[in-house]
């Protein structure tokens, strides 16, 4: 019997132009935790064995997240994960590019997340990549800069995960950053929390809810 990730898919698949030097993008939006690159990585991995390897790019949103040092100097530390900070424009500059150039390899940068750092050209999609997944929290977000994402977007997913098991998963996550458990909850109560509350009210921008389940990314 098909299942939830095979149905997914298939739906990925169909967006994917099969006519060469055409490149289609896909995003999936979420909140913190919602599970949306373990998602992402599972689409590339099943696409990427139905059309060969190499039909199918993938960009995080996170590997925008300003440096430590840049939110240090900005006073922002704190607030880390919040649509200021984050390279919204250096973002939305890179979609383009990966639509309007499709013929050369496009270097986009990762997210390490147990450095919780950027890393400059970290992935790369290659001229083969008919097909684009990328996620992020803000990929349906209203606010400037952000709202020129769905634009550049064929299709945005909402990745829906009830509440208790995202913030569950933030608190291993960030535990395993080095943060007291204590100062994981903190953390999460301040800054996730109402980041998460700031993504859920963009939900009716997407085209499509998928419910990934509730696996431990």
């Amino acid at each position: 019997m098909p299942t939830v990730a095979d149905s997914l898919i298939d739906e990925a698949v169909a967006l994917t132009p099969s006519m060469a030097g055409r490149r289609v993008l896909m995003g999936l939006a979420g909140a913190p935790a919602a599970g949306k690159s373990t998602l992402a990585r599972r689409l590339v991995q099943g696409i990427d064995r139905r059309l060969g390897a190499g039909s199918v790019g993938y960009v995080p949103m996170d590997g925008f997240h300003l440096a430590t040092a840049q939110l240090d100097r900005l006073g922002l530390r704190g607030r880390k994960g919040a649509p200021d900070t984050f390279d919204v424009h250096g973002y939305v500059h890179l979609l383009r590019r990966l639509r309007e150039e499709p013929q050369h390899p496009v270097f986009v940068p990762d997210f390490d997340r147990r450095l919780e750092e950027p890393i400059a050209a970290g992935l790369v999609v290659p001229p083969s990549a008919r097909l684009v997944i990328t996620e992020g929290n803000y990929l349906a977000d209203d606010g400037e800069g952000w709202r020129e994402i769905r634009g550049l977007l064929d299709a945005l997913w909402y990745v829906d995960t009830p509440r208790q098991v995202r913030e569950e998963r933030l608190l291993r996550r960030h535990v395993r950053g080095g943060r007291t458990a204590d100062e994981a909850r903190a953390f999460i109560a301040d800054s996730e929390r109402p980041n998460a509350e700031r993504v859920e009210r963009a939900r009716t921008n997407c085209s499509r809810v998928v419910f990934p389940g509730t696996h431990r990314p």
